[in-house]
């Protein structure tokens, strides 16, 4: 992964992802992350795939 695109995730993590924790109580951070990752590749649409996911965008390539 080129260090642009690799900016642009680790920026999404801190605004969509880390955002959304509670840090009260304890927390599974490993399974929220998975959780998060399920949903940023399989559901959540991306600009740079013209609105697919991707795993859409993948998938089209294949």
């Amino acid at each position: 992964m080129g260090h642009k695109k690799t900016m642009v995730v680790m920026r999404s993590n801190e605004q969509e992802f880390y955002q959304l924790l509670s840090y009260t109580g304890d927390v599974d951070l490993e399974a929220k992350l998975s959780e998060w990752e399920r949903f940023y590749n399989f559901h959540r649409p991306h600009g740079a795939h013209s609105g697919k996911t991707p795993y859409e965008a993948l998938r089209e390539k294949l």
